[in-house]
This record gives structure tokens, C-alpha cells and sequence, in this order.
């Protein structure tokens, strides 16, 4: 059985050096409905009376949580980097936000004067990184949540990129097996543990990681389970999840939430590494509107519905999207249900009042709010060094010109400029390897940011640096070349808004030559118009054989696309983001560079 406990993480809490500086301002709020608490004290008389011997039965804790950081620990650039939020009139703005050095000052004075407060997480805090954290396996970002005072938090699918033995590495520390040690010091890995109650090992059939934690400070107690969304294995490169089972969500929170409460544990979180999709884009819209939780949609929505009433709330993550939500639990009860965004954007205060009479949490008094982590505060000196370190290291390699653009080339949108422009590098680099590669297909989750004109750093505007690219492309997926039949090729096409996609397309990136309607007017796979799909003008040939080139992660059947998993006459190359370094570096110059393509390869009917 599990350690409720772990020795190495009941570590001295460092609250020092504490940076006072304006809070992020309440902007969203969601709160159960209140009501008067008996007992001999309240809250707020607990807060007031620090010293006293014998506590009042009710004590505030304060819960922060963030999700989805993927080592961004310099302020994100472009969208990635902003907030939408709803003013009082109605009307919108964005906020720049985002940046450790930010986050830190944020969450310690959040917590200034919070004698009972954790921080948790969501998951996806590695994986997918910048090259300041990604070129050194998130060795940083594992370092700076440690500055950070992270508590726990549960796995993603995203800690399983580099595999099962590279999670335990970042948990235990050690250096990087091939690579070695990157400084004079030995990587201490995480001070807080890794939660992964779904995620088992196949052989021994118990969990990779511990399954849940208990946290406990003056008779108070409150435990965390958590999982990630069992779906991971259709998301992640098939050796990085070898030799592991993914389960059901419901089924494992519900079993250890159980466990916890044979333990004398009765306040619950569960950090579910799943999400949903809100009715609004702006972080502070109202989730409860017209009625609790309508403001959400997803598989959060199923899972906070059928999750035990034992569990007292939902932190969760995912999908990157932002919701403060009050969704009944099994029993009926409105239970609170989380999300901040991405990228260290946001991070959400929920404040959970803990009934020492009976170890529960009041849900009557529970409340939570996002706030955005603004750059207008003075940022973390420590976050500052630490950056700086890591960046003297990475400066030169990622400072290295490697190409020129005349515009912003944004991932966004159903086909986006940069997804055709990857799609295009990764067909000139297959032809280098096989002249008789016909198209190339890229998933739009691999794209992970855009590239923007503005310079970020030195190097000038225009310049694509070997950082940026490294941002746009940072799995090491290698391009793979397969012969698929025609008929092949148009299934692979539907897959895209069929099977597992049905609900949340995923629109493949297409290169040069290849054309289609994608009407979205209609319902599942006939929402790809088959007489439509031509190759250089042609129609696809349904017994012709063609020769494709896709990423890895692709090439395994990744994202809900069997299909591509099922070709044939397999040549492997380099990896993607060598190809588009390679298509940058020949085809633009200062003089004369590369346009953001026009993104019209498919045609969209609404």
C-alpha cells in the first residue's frame, strides 16, 4: 500500500523571501452557495487568532492550481502568451501573461498570510517544452517548480513523452543516462510527487507512481488523487507509454478515494489530467450560466458527474482551456470543478473550508477564482537566476539563425500557415530520402506555437532562430515514409472528423498539391467530401499506391488515426524538426524571405 506520506516530500516549506506586489485581481468567481457555519469559530476568527492553542472547528485552506506548463518558464510569445478577459461593459481585451518569474511573485503573495495553503497541479508540466527547458529533458522546469513550492501533482500525458523510466528520473533525480549531468551538480529531481493512480504497470499490475498523497498541517488533512485522461496511449508515441495501462478515470479516483477515507481521510481532491471545453474564451466568463456547470462541455463534464461525492473537488487540465465551474456530483451537490488555462497564464485560487468536527470540507463555503499571471509585478529573483543559468547554457545553440520570414506564420485555425508550412518541409525532406514521396500529413497537436516576426531576443525581426523552431517542434518525432493505397489515403482523411475524432476534429496539416472540402455541415466522416480530394489536380486513385510522409507519433496511428498506422515499405529519417530547419535555412534569406503561406488548401464549408 502507498505511503499516504513520503518521507523526502514532508520537507520544511520554504516561504522565504516572500515578494510583495500588487495580487491578480479577482476577475472570475465561482462559489457555492453560502451559508452560515456553527460551530465555536469561523474561518476568519482561525486567520485572526494564529496563536491560539484550541482551533475553531472551521479552518479556510487555501488550494492554488495551475495546469498544462510544459516547461514555458520565459513569458510565452504571441497567443500563447495572452488571456482573453470580459470587461464589465461586455466588451473583451487580452492581457499579456505567463512566465515563471512572474508566477512565483504571484503564488507567494497569494499565499502571504495563508499559514494553510497548498499548491497543486494538473499535469503536462514537462513535455512539449521550450529549448530553454526541452534541450535539457525539463531538468529546469522540474527545478523551478521546486523553487516554485509545488506540492503535487498529477501525471499528463505529456510526463510520458520521453517514457516511463524518464518520469521516474525526473521524480528521483539522477542524470539524463545518455547525456550525463549538464552542470557540476547532480539533478536532485522533484521535491513534490508525481500522482498516477491510473497508470499501471502491466507486468506487476499496480501504479507507475504513488496514487495519491495526503496533506497535513495541525490536525487538518486533506488528500489528492491523481490520474490522467485514459485516452494517453492514443496520444503519445507508442514507446513512451511501453509496458503501462492506462484506466478509467471514474473507476480509479472512485477506488482511491475509498482507500483514503478507510484512512481517516475524508477532504478530497482529485487532479485529473482531462478537461472541457468552455462556452466563451474569456477566462472570466460565468461556467454557472444559465445553471451550474451549462458553461463547460466535455469529458470533464461526464467525469465530474459520476466522480464519488467523496471527492470535494476537481482540479483539472488538459485541453488548456480556462473555467471555474460548479457541477452537481452524483449525489446532487454542487461540487467546484477547475482549470487555468495554459502555459503558467493563470492559476486558480479555491478556497476549501475544513470542518475539524468531522473531517470534511464544508462544499456550502467553498469558493474559487482564476487570476491572471500579469508581468505588471516585479518578477522572482530566484526565477531570474535560474532562467539566465539554464539560457547561458542553451544560448549557443538556440541563438542560431536558421531562417527568415516576411510575417507572422500562426498555427491557428482548422489548416493553419504553419501547419502548411511544415507539412511542405516534411515533403522536401522526404523526397531528399525518396524522390517518389507524394504528400506529407502533419497532426496539429505537434505544432506548439507559431513563429513570429518579432524578434524575441537579439537575432533581429524576421529571424527564425533554432530556439524558436525548437518551440514549434519539440517531440523529436522523426518524418517516417510509408506506401499507402489510395483508398488509404481517403480514409486517413475521414478519420479526421470520425471514430475518436468525431467529437473534437483533428484536421490534418496537408502539403502542396493536396486539395479537399472539408463541410462541416454534415455529420462524421461525410463531413470530408471524397470527390473532392485531388492530388496535384488529380483525383485519388483508390488501388494506386502512395507514397506518404508523416511524423512518428503519426506513423504509429497517434492522435485517433489507425490507419496511418497500417503502412506499408517503412523508411525512417531524421527528426521533424530537422526537416523544417532544413526547408527554412533553403529556402529564405534576409533578402528574400519566407511568406506565411495562405492556408487554402482546404475549403471549408459552414
Amino acid at each position: 500500500m502507498p505511503a499516504t506520506s513520503p518521507a523526502h516530500h514532508q520537507r520544511r516549506r520554504r516561504r522565504t523571501n516572500r515578494l510583495l506586489a500588487t495580487a491578480a485581481g479577482v476577475l472570475t468567481v465561482g462559489a457555492l452557495a453560502a451559508a452560515a457555519l456553527p460551530g465555536s469559530a469561523t474561518a476568519d476568527e482561525n486567520h485572526g487568532n494564529k496563536g491560539k492553542t484550541h482551533p475553531g472547528r472551521y479552518q479556510d485552506v487555501q488550494l492554488l492550481s495551475f495546469n498544462d506548463l510544459h516547461g514555458n518558464l520565459e513569458p510565452p510569445s504571441g497567443s500563447s502568451g495572452r488571456v482573453t478577459e470580459l470587461q464589465p461593459d461586455g466588451t473583451t481585451k487580452t492581457v499579456d501573461a505567463g512566465g515563471v518569474e512572474y508566477l512565483a511573485t504571484h503564488l507567494r503573495e497569494a499565499r502571504r498570510d495563508n499559514r494553510y495553503s497548498i499548491t497543486a497541479a494538473g499535469g503536462d508540466m514537462v513535455g512539449a517544452s521550450p529549448l530553454v527547458s526541452g534541450l535539457f529533458h525539463d531538468e529546469p522546469t522540474i527545478e523551478a517548480l521546486n523553487e516554485l513550492d509545488l506540492d503535487v501533482t498529477s501525471v499528463g500525458n505529456h510526463e510520458f513523452d520521453e517514457g516511463a523510466k524518464e518520469l521516474a528520473r525526473l521524480q528521483n533525480g539522477g542524470c539524463h543516462p545518455t547525456e550525463g549531468c549538464y552542470t557540476d551538480k547532480r539533478f536532485k529531481g522533484a521535491d513534490f510527487p508525481y500522482l498516477a493512480a491510473n497508470v499501471l504497470d502491466e507486468k506487476t499490475k499496480k501504479p507507475l507512481l504513488e496514487p495519491y498523497w495526503v496533506w497535513k498541517k495541525q490536525g487538518v488533512k486533506v488528500g489528492f488523487i491523481g490520474v490522467t485522461l485514459e485516452g494517453t496511449p492514443n496520444i503519445v508515441s507508442a514507446e513512451g507509454v511501453k509496458g503501462l495501462a492506462f484506466k478509467d478515470e471514474v473507476e480509479t479516483i472512485n477506488k482511491y478515494a475509498k482507500e483514503l477515507q478507510r484512512q481517516g481521510v475524508k477532504s478530497i481532491v482529485a487532479l485529473i489530467h482531462e478537461g472541457g471545453f468552455p462556452a466563451s474564451s474569456s477566462y472570466n466568463y460565468d461556467c454557472d450560466s444559465p445553471g451550474a456547470g451549462d458553461g463547460v462541455s466535455g469529458p470533464i463534464a461526464d467525469i465530474a458527474k459520476n466522480v464519488s461525492p467523496q471527492v470535494d473537488a476537481l482540479v483539472t487540465g488538459h485541453t488548456h482551456n480556462a473555467y471555474v465551474c460548479t457541477i452537481p456530483d452524483p449525489a446532487g451537490r454542487p461540487r467546484m470543478v477547475t482549470s487555468a488555462a495554459s502555459f503558467g497564464r493563470l492559476y486558480t485560487d479555491t478556497t476549501l473550508t475544513y470542518d475539524r468536527a468531522t473531517g470534511d470540507i464544508a462544499r456550502t463555503a467553498v469558493k474559487s477564482a482564476n487570476h491572471v499571471v500579469s508581468r505588471d509585478v516585479p518578477k522572482a529573483p530566484d526565477m531570474t537566476r535560474l532562467i539566465d543559468r539554464w539560457n547561458t547554457l542553451a544560448a549557443p545553440i538556440g541563438n542560431r539563425a536558421i531562417g527568415y520570414i516576411s510575417g507572422d506564420i500562426p498555427r491557428d485555425g482548422t489548416e493553419s500557415p504553419l501547419g502548411d508550412l511544415i507539412a511542405d518541409a516534411q515533403l522536401e525532406y522526404g523526397r531528399t530520402l525518396d524522390a517518389e514521396t507524394d504528400l506529407a500529413l502533419m497532426n496539429p497537436g505537434g505544432i506548439r506555437a507559431s513563429l513570429t516576426h518579432a524578434a524575441g531576443g537579439a537575432e533581429g525581426d524576421g529571424v527564425v532562430t533554432f530556439a524558436e523552431a525548437f518551440t514549434v517542434q519539440p517531440f523529436a518525432n522523426t518524418v517516417n515514409l510509408q506506401d499507402f493505397t489510395g483508398a488509404q489515403v481517403v480514409q486517413a482523411l475521414k478519420e479526421q472528423v470520425s471514430g475518436p475524432n468525431e467529437a473534437a476534429p483533428k484536421i490534418l496539416q496537408i502539403s502542396s498539391g493536396l486539395t479537399y472540402t472539408l463541410d462541416l455541415t454534415k455529420t462524421g466522416a461525410d463531413r470530408v467530401v471524397t470527390d473532392s480530394i485531388r492530388l496535384n489536380g488529380s483525383p485519388i486513385d483508390p488501388s494506386a499506391t502512395y507514397r506518404v510522409a508523416t511524423n512518428s507519433f503519426l506513423a504509429g496511428g497517434g492522435d485517433g488515426f489507425p490507419t496511418l498506422g497500417q503502412g506499408t515499405n517503412d523508411l525512417v529519417g531524421e527528426d521533424d524538426l530537422t526537416a523544417l530547419e532544413r526547408y527554412l535555412t533553403a529556402n529564405s534569406t534576409p533578402t528574400t524571405p519566407i511568406a506565411p503561406p495562405k492556408a487554402d488548401r482546404i475549403t471549408i464549408v459552414q
